[in-house]
């Protein structure tokens, strides 16, 4: 990873010691972190609900709503601390058509049953599944969303007045040069001051987030959908909540994940996946769309800000109501050139530019890098990163299986003369699909003697396809005649022979 700002705890705290909530009330100097993370945090978030309350094709009251009970909620019943989740782009994607198909209240309906399907995902442990995404998807994820990150702030710097690139470029210098200075507040966070403070006593005319769109006037209240509570609008609604479901659990997943690396602490899965279902339910009766764990805004509060608590979180989405309710003429003219320094800089950060180094690509194995650049290909082109993620893995499995077939060796010796000759075939490796499909081939079935030994003691029968093709082995040699014994089974691989052998059918 990329060298962070305020990323470790002090020496004399371990990683978990730092995210307890009641060890930073009781520190002034952590309690400030905390809220001047959430604060950061919540500027960057409300452009960014604007916008994806326009994609959505809704007003950008749902999607600041739902920024707001999704923070605050995954604060109190998430299973990763400092992790922000609220509206984002690619769960809004996915529900999006139901807005202009069926309108508003269907599109609420999917985002409290896409809830409902992730607490009963989370239930049954599907969190689970983050053992089975390989080191080379993790890093393509984490690059992809880095080089995402970069290219969403791009319609902010094309086709704008040219006053916006020195206000970027003077941003992403406080950025980068505060640090070196002081560290008493975050960097980003004087950035966003000082640039709209140039804005304002220099009357720019440059693009502000006013300009995304009103922000709301008033506290969010109960929203029940009017849609009938019938079967067919279950059909209209469920394919749309089950895409949003998955989008979403796989995004907070990954992402807390990433949090987990950088933090150096662990994080409750199984908790997160049900508490993400639990919010979205919240952000959908009160009039929200809904969302999932984003990265770009966790990178903001953990690697930028150097907050590792619930507290950040949970004041991050009281920040977005506060600022968008109370001082929205304010917050709507902070020029939008502020936030894309920020942003652009936790692009950067997020990205690991030490996995595309030379000497990294000439060490790593070229199944590992092919499996890295599928999944980041794939994540940038489509801009699902379920898709990217899914790709990847199999890609990897794919991998591992060609890899692994290649492990499996057959020796053949021949003992004895005449009537007395044994043929014996020494099978070392493990024998799956992969490479039990060309064990059937190892064999001389024409020249060897009539009596032949397969020792698989070095072996272990993993499937189905392993049974057949030792039953198509022993029928060929049946064929020719010939006595064949397989020896030396470990118990696993006997029982699931002595079960599945010669009820498969031949498979050649």
């Amino acid at each position: 990873m990329s060298t962070t700002i305020h990323s470790a705890p002090p020496a004399d705290l371990t990683p978990e010691q730092r995210q307890s909530v009641l060890r930073t009330l009781k520190s002034p100097r952590f309690l400030k972190t905390e809220v001047l993370a959430g604060l950061i945090v919540a500027l960057a978030l409300i452009p960014e609900a604007i916008a994806f309350s326009l994609i959505a094709g809704v007003d950008p009251r749902v999607g600041l709503f739902a920024s707001f009970t999704m923070a605050v909620t995954t604060a109190i019943l998430g299973g990763r601390p400092a992790m922000i989740s609220a509206a984002t782009a690619a769960t809004a994607l996915v529900v999006a058509p139901l807005v202009s198909s069926h309108g508003l209240d269907y599109f609420i309906a999917a985002v409290i049953l896409a809830g409902v399907f992730q607490v009963l995902l989370g239930v049954l442990g599907v969190a689970k599944i983050m053992r089975f995404i390989p080191r080379s998807v993790m890093i393509g994820f984490v690059n992809a969303l880095g080089i995402l990150i970069f290219t969403s702030q791009l319609p902010d710097l094309i086709g704008v007045p040219w006053l916006v690139y020195p206000l970027t470029a003077v941003g992403l210098a406080i950025i980068y040069l505060l640090p070196r200075i002081t560290t008493v507040v975050p960097a980003p966070l004087v950035s966003i001051v000082v640039v709209t403070a140039a804005a304002l006593v220099f009357a720019l005319n440059v693009p502000s987030v006013g300009d995304k769109g009103e922000l709301p006037e008033s506290l969010p209240t109960l929203f029940i959908p009017n849609v009938p509570l019938t079967f067919e609008t279950f059909q209209i609604i469920a394919p749309f909540a089950l895409g949003m479901a998955l989008v979403g659990l796989l995004e907070s997943l990954m992402t807390a994940k990433l949090v987990d690396d950088i933090t150096d602490t662990r994080s409750n899965k199984v908790r997160e996946s049900w508490g993400q279902g639990a919010a979205n339910i919240i952000s959908g009766f009160f009039g929200g769309m809904g969302g999932c764990a984003m990265v770009g805004q966790t990178m903001i509060n953990v690697k930028a800000s150097g907050a590792r608590t619930r507290i950040s979180t949970f004041l991050a989405g009281v920040f977005v109501l506060v600022l968008a309710v109370s001082l929205g003429e304010v917050v709507a003219m902070i020029p939008m050139a502020a936030l894309v320094a920020v942003m652009i800089f936790v692009s950067i950060a997020t990205f690991d530019w030490h996995s595309i180094r030379p000497s990294t690509l000439k060490m790593m194995p070229k199944s590992e890098t092919s499996v890295m650049l599928v999944t980041v290909v794939a994540t940038v082109a489509t801009h699902n990163l379920a898709i990217g993620v899914g790709l990847g893995v199999v890609t990897a499995m794919i991998m591992f299986a060609r890899r692994v077939a290649h492990f499996a060796t057959v020796t053949r010796t021949v003992n004895g003369e005449g009537d007395q000759a044994t043929a014996r075939y020494t099978v070392d490796g493990e024998l799956f699909f992969a490479s039990s499909n060309d064990l059937y081939t190892q064999f001389e079935y024409a020249e060897d003697p009539d009596k032949i030994v397969v020792d698989l003691t070095g072996s272990h029968l993993w499937d189905a396809s392993t049974i057949a093709a030792l039953d198509s082995v022993e029928e060929k040699y049946h064929h020719y005649g010939k006595e064949v014994e397989i020896v030396g089974l470990n118990q696993a691989s006997h029982d699931m022979r002595n079960r599945m052998s010669g009820r498969l059918g031949s498979g050649h």
